[in-house]
């Protein structure tokens, strides 16, 4: 298989080291967010990048895993509602002037990425793909959970509000962002099963479909769990359809 490479810098935004995973040396840039408060190396451990083997192996898939906040922003009970959507924000920040150039840059100028993400990481992968939708072509969201009043509970300032979908997408009208998100494929898919949370995928495929997206909303059984195994089954048969 390809070898993994890393690469590190301190972003001038987050005034923190951050580390980006890469596997592969062709094919369509797919940029994975971790899930909860994990790192670049979460799909590796939990054997997501094996079953991608095959689209990697193929030239048909690049593959990148950055970091994310999240752990000491929506999952740090002791941080105040400000500065977790601060910390979002300036990951937005981040991610737009500093990771998403320097993927170009590695790809020798191509752009029409893919996001992707599971849970937590399939917020991330949703509000990086509207937020600079003329970098991305398509967007794969398993798992996702998309109402963040629950762990923010504080003020909708401005950071919080331009950094939840939820918030933003409602009151976006006609200009380049809404016509960039228009050209997005977008994937929301979830099960049914254990600690899954399928109606938040349907209200987030409904508001996507309201603003004039394209998208594929799957909801799978039961037996279908907020898990790894159904993360491991959907992300290759999604980028499979869509590479």
């Amino acid at each position: 298989m390809s070898e993994r490479i890393l690469r590190t810098w301190r972003s001038r935004f987050l005034d923190r080291d951050m580390t980006v995973a890469r596997w592969g040396w062709f094919g369509t840039p797919v940029l994975l967010f971790p899930t909860a408060a994990a790192d670049c190396l979460d799909y590796e451990r939990f054997l997501l990048i094996r079953v991608l083997r095959p689209l990697i192996e193929a030239g048909r898939v690049k593959v990148y895993s950055c970091e994310s906040v999240t752990g000491d922003a929506w999952m740090n009970g002791d941080a105040s509602p400000q500065h977790k959507a601060w910390l979002q924000a300036r990951f937005g920040d981040y991610l737009g002037q500093e990771l998403l150039p320097w993927i170009r840059e590695d790809c020798e100028g191509f752009t029409g990425y893919i996001a992707a993400g599971a849970s937590l990481g399939a917020y991330n992968a949703v509000n990086a793909a509207c937020r600079n939708p003329g970098w991305f072509t398509g967007c794969v969201a398993m798992s996702g959970t998309y109402y963040f009043d629950r762990w923010h509970g504080g003020p909708v300032n401005p950071d919080y509000y331009h950094h939840q979908p939820m918030y933003y997408l409602g009151n976006l009208g006609p200009g380049p962002m809404l016509e960039g998100i228009r050209r997005v494929r977008f994937v929301l898919a979830t099960g049914r099963g254990r600690a899954e949370a399928p109606q938040e995928s349907i209200d987030m495929a409904e508001l996507l479909r309201s603003k004039g997206a394209h998208v594929d909303l799957e909801i799978w059984g039961q037996d279908v769990h907020h898990d790894w195994p159904t993360w491991r089954t959907m992300l290759p048969l999604f980028l499979d359809r869509m590479t």
